[in-house]
């Protein structure tokens, strides 16, 4: 009986480990959109200018996923600048950090950006 138990508290400990995986959704799955605050190397911060909630992300090294909102035109992250509109997908799965996967670069309007 001792056993059972073990390996049964083995079985409910290692399906609690993994539980929250699969229950997250997939990457990039959340949005913000709104005006940039701040951007660093490692970090942006962006408002919403209706609501003003502001959140901040982790920027990942080497990142390199900045592009026009219709997905046509891509970027180098030194483009982004305080004032400008972005729309950031992210996600929490690093470390329960947000950091974000893709960053799309938007008009004064939240309209697409034209190609440069």
């Amino acid at each position: 009986m001792k056993r059972f138990l073990q390996f049964f508290f083995a079985l409910t400990t290692l399906a609690l480990a993994f539980a929250p995986l699969s229950a997250q959704a997939k990457v990039g799955a959340a949005y913000f959109t709104g005006i940039v605050i701040h951007v660093s190397d490692n970090n942006i911060k962006v408002q919403d200018p209706k609501t003003k909630q502001s959140l901040s992300f982790l920027i990942l090294p080497k990142f390199d996923q900045v592009f026009s909102a219709d997905g046509k035109s891509t970027y180098q992250m030194k483009v982004i600048k305080a004032g400008q509109y972005v729309k950031v997908y992210y996600d929490q799965r690093m470390l329960g950090q947000r950091h974000a996967d893709r960053i799309l670069l938007l008009t004064q309007s939240n309209m697409v950006k034209g190609k440069q």
